[in-house]
């Protein structure tokens, strides 16, 4: 295991960065952040960092950022404020509500696994320590309601094996897919009694597609049966699988790689035993959103 250290020899952070290499840079440019170790301060501007949320939508997480804010301003630093920090990334859009890091991941393992290369080595050099990372998305639900919010107890692949999976130099590697279990099961009993939704945990199904890779029938293309579709989704339920989405592979492989404690919650737009679609109407899938959310809030506000 390699760990880069500051130049006298103390550690800069608990975050692991695995990558002899970096020692060699002249300085590290986080390109689609717009932020680099020579240009920026990044201890002074990220160092209080505790918690890095992720989702995939832009708005999602503004939105995210403002519900912290006015949720947690009884336990946040006094004059904290809403920042935006977009005009640094060229990509991805990020803000900063005292310790809380609110980021979009865009959608799909590519665009996710380029922030959290960047995201991991940004906590690693602002000096963060312990920080906890959430995903807080979307998913379609295996055998459970629609509405309902899943906490991953881990990640599989459309095989059903606990692993991220990456070609390297023509190489196929396979790394761990590892959640940590005492958060996902402190994220459960945080369930209230009039929530008005169910709290369940799972194994996550992570796909490459929206469509086939998910064993979707309405996509432009098909060449798999009704049938056929609902013996995979049997199968899936069988082996623990309550949901399907499209970055918790990768997430919880890198995160687990870099010694960083990590849990996806996710809201469920629809049963898949019932249906390819997302039917529901905007403004309800706008309040189920908002369901994620409520739950990491509530870790959060416990633990500031």
């Amino acid at each position: 295991m390699f760990r880069r250290g500051d130049d006298n020899g103390e550690e800069e952070s608990t975050v692991v960065l695995l990558n002899p290499h970096l020692s060699e840079l002249n300085g590290d440019i986080l390109y689609h952040l717009g932020l680099g170790t020579k240009t920026h301060d990044l201890v002074k501007m990220f160092g209080d960092v505790k918690f890095v949320c992720m989702g995939g939508a832009p708005k999602r997480m503004e939105h995210f950022a403002k519900y912290i804010l006015t949720e947690l301003k009884d336990k946040l630093p006094p004059g904290t404020k809403f920042q935006d920090m977009q005009e640094h990334s060229y990509r991805y859009s990020m803000y900063k509500v005292g310790p809380i890091l609110s980021i979009s991941h865009g959608i799909g393992v590519p665009s996710l696994q380029i922030l959290l290369h960047e995201i991991i080595k940004l906590m690693y050099y602002a000096k963060v320590k312990n920080p906890v990372f959430f995903r807080i998305g979307t998913c379609g639900g295996i055998g459970i309601k629609a509405g309902s919010v899943v906490v991953s107890k881990g990640a599989v692949n459309e095989m059903i094996e606990p692993y991220y999976e990456q070609i390297v130099l023509g190489v196929k590697m396979q790394r761990s897919a590892k959640l940590d279990q005492d958060l996902a099961q402190e994220l459960l009993s945080l369930s209230e009694p009039d929530d008005g939704f169910d709290l369940i945990s799972g194994q996550t199904m992570c796909s490459y597609d929206f469509y086939e890779g998910q064993g979707r029938c309405d996509g432009a293309f098909c060449y798999f049966s009704e049938g056929a579709k609902q013996e995979y989704l049997k199968k899936l339920h069988d082996a623990g699988v309550r949901n399907i989405e499209m970055e918790a592979t990768c997430f919880s492989a890198l995160t687990n790689l870099a010694n960083i404690k990590a849990a996806i919650v996710c809201v469920a737009f629809l049963n898949r035993f019932e249906g390819d679609q997302v039917c529901p109407p905007k403004n309800v899938l706008s309040q189920w959103e908002v369901r994620p959310q409520q739950i990491v809030a509530r870790y959060i506000k416990r633990h500031l």
